[in-house]
């Protein structure tokens, strides 16, 4: 075919197939040779791509005139579609960030992407014609890492909706949950949940089991900060869990303690573990009803693929339940935990990843979304914010010498606590996870414990330098400078949660802890993409609430909605922030190269699934600000319309 170059390349682990289309960017796809996840599909996966050479090569619609992707059509244009969008503006975000008019879809597949002149003879008696009348379209969103069945849990439970209040707002919004279920035993426990201890007002204002035991209740309470690395417990969920003053802090976690070493109800990561494994756990129903609440929130954001970064069994299980309803909305990817307490057999802890491997993951991404396993989530830190700061740090945090009324912070003896992980246990268990096909997704909240993530990193590089693996740092909040370049180089990706990147209570709250060197470079997204880092975008849900939109404009502005207190206004740090191209790869193709699905999703491009959404307005024109109000008009999974709103009407 003139002006068409094709390549083929095969490697042992890998087969690889590209065809490069003359101006039209690539079209790719890999079996890949996983024999602990799917040997069964290994002649599937190679007859798929062998099929998408023909797609590529097949005969091109011709575009007229446009500043757009090339047309590009996966069979004769006698052929119809299935579903046509025309009159759009559509954001590809493929290698060239180009832009389209039209689109085309046939069994789930884009097969054309150009002008509405190219798109025409794609249009049958049977095709569902969309005249979008201006209206963006983009790929759906990819979130990169959140915690979806703890997200649907939590949305049946007492809530502080991540609200900025006093204790007595807090006492009075327990304790009105505690007289709705007065009827519940009194040794029932309460869980509260989405608590933002870090913009407890007035700021510094401190909790202990004291403010739960004002309560009028003999119930044990457990309030769980929006994190999910604090919880504070009344006396009696104290009394129940044995917790006192000769109690150990655990590997891991921390209990608070007052003068005399008593716990005074704070609790931090696995030190409130303890208490939760005395909750009442929901039952596999409850479950299930959980799972299908989180997918609908997801498919009203435009969220077509996500990754459960420390997911349990009862989340593949429920997720897996979903999918065999038919009801699994988006494309499921799971990092099950690799615990530190496990660092004594590793082996044993990454054969049991990949138990889980064979036994929920589905195999090739296909047209309908089903179950990735593909990734392990490693905890090497706590949080930095304060007043938790179990965040690993390079340098001290700080502490007040002087006085509340004349302070003078210096550098105290506290780094936070030691990395979770030892180096040579960290470095073997991210070697062991490579050799096994498994991706890396590591929580660093501090630079301690991003350095420690970047240094196991690089002997994984150094032990399998030809791996496809994608390792991934979660949250990234704290870098020092120094290492910046190194993600580049050692192909590892930060998953970012935008909307912390704004003047608020968790990170202005660190001023004092931190001194203003490290404030102008805290949450450092534009300094690590300048330094060559391929961002993903997670939302981290529930620890914040689910929105998409505001964390996305948060990522270009660096600054809180108009609405938030005055002393949150202006923009957080020297860091630059990111342009909008930048947010909205983050959130669609780069977070689908971290779960591995960036050859079939992420772009709208010939040959991928489509996986799309329609905004009701254009992110890169309206005023910055107004990125946060954008509304999901139709969600899209594989061809299939998963979500949709009236608006989009204009089918014939």
């Amino acid at each position: 075919m003139p002006g068409t170059e094709s390549l083929i390349g095969q490697t042992i682990s890998h087969c690889l197939i590209v065809v490069k289309l003359s101006g039209a960017g690539e079209v790719c796809t890999r079996a890949l040779d996983w024999s602990h996840r799917v040997p069964r599909l290994r002649g599937v996966l190679l007859v798929q791509a062998v099929a998408l050479v023909f797609v590529a090569l097949a005969p091109k619609a011709q575009a007229q005139g446009l500043a757009t992707p090339p047309a590009a059509a996966a069979s004769s244009s006698s052929s119809p579609a299935d579903r046509v969008y025309r009159n759009g503006v559509i954001f590809t975000a493929d290698a060239r960030n180009r832009t389209a008019e039209a689109l085309a879809i046939r069994d789930g597949r884009i097969v054309y992407v150009g002008s509405n002149q190219g798109v025409a003879p794609f249009v049958g008696a049977s095709t569902a014609s969309v005249d979008l009348e201006g209206r963006f379209l983009m790929p759906g969103l990819v979130d990169g890492h959140m915690h979806p069945l703890e997200a649907g849990v939590q949305l049946l439970k007492c809530s502080l909706n991540y609200e900025s209040l006093t204790i007595a707002e807090m006492q009075q919004r327990i304790q009105t949950c505690l007289d709705h279920s007065a009827s519940e035993d009194s040794n029932a426990w309460l869980e509260v949940v989405s608590w933002f201890q870090e913009s407890m007002r007035p700021a510094g204002v401190k909790t202990n089991r004291a403010t739960l035991d004002a309560l009028k209740t003999t119930r044990p309470i457990l309030v769980i900060s929006s994190f999910g690395h604090t919880a504070l417990a009344n006396t009696r969920a104290l009394a129940l869990a044995r917790l006192t003053a000769s109690t150990p802090d655990p590997i891991g976690g921390k209990i608070w303690r007052d003068d005399h070493g008593e716990p005074t109800g704070l609790l931090e990561d696995s030190a409130y573990a303890v208490i939760s494994d005395l909750l009442p756990k929901p039952t596999d129903a409850e479950y299930v009803a959980a799972a299908k609440a989180a997918l609908k929130a997801m498919s009203r954001q435009g969220i077509t693929s996500f990754l459960d970064a420390a997911a349990a069994l009862e989340s593949m299980s429920a997720f897996t339940a979903v999918r065999r309803a038919g009801g699994l909305t988006a494309r499921a990817h799971f990092a099950p935990v690799i615990e530190p307490k496990e660092a004594g057999d590793l082996p044993g802890a990454v054969a049991r990843v990949v138990a889980f491997a064979k036994q929920y993951d589905d195999g090739a991404i296909a047209r309908l979304p089903g179950i990735t396993v593909r990734n392990a989530k490693l905890f090497l830190d706590g949080v930095i914010a304060a007043p938790a700061i179990t965040g690993a740090v390079r340098e001290p945090y700080l502490i007040n010498a002087g006085t509340a009324e004349k302070p003078h912070w210096v550098p105290g003896p506290s780094r936070g606590p030691a990395v979770y992980f030892a180096a040579d246990a960290l470095a073997t268990v991210l070697v062991e996870l490579g050799r096994a096909g498994i991706d890396p997704h590591m929580h660093a909240d501090g630079d301690g414990a991003v350095h420690a993530a970047l240094d196991g990193t690089e002997a994984l590089r150094k032990a399998l330098p030809t791996a496809d693996i994608r390792p991934a740092i979660a949250h990234d909040e704290i870098v020092e400078p120094a290492d910046f370049p190194r993600y580049k180089l050692l192909g590892t990706i930060p998953v970012l949660s935008f909307q912390w990147e704004k003047p608020a209570g968790d990170t202005l709250g660190l001023t004092n802890y931190f001194g203003p060197a490290r404030m102008k470079i805290l949450e450092p997204a534009g300094l690590l993409a300048a330094a060559g880092a391929r961002i993903a975008f997670g939302s981290d849900w529930p620890v914040d609430k689910l929105d998409e939109w505001f964390a996305l404009k948060v990522g270009v502005t660096r600054t809180n909605a108009p609405s938030a207190p005055p002393e949150y206004s202006g923009r957080l740090g020297d860091d630059p922030g990111l342009s909008r191209e930048a947010v909205l790869r983050a959130a669609t193709i780069d977070a689908a190269y971290e779960l591995h699905e960036d050859d079939v999703t992420g772009s709208i491009e010939v040959g991928k699934f489509a996986d799309l959404i329609v905004l009701d307005r254009n992110p890169f024109k309206v005023p910055a600000e107004e990125i946060a109000k954008i509304q999901v008009l139709e969600t899209v999974v594989g061809g299939n319309i998963v979500y949709e709103t009236s608006m989009v009407s204009g089918v014939r």
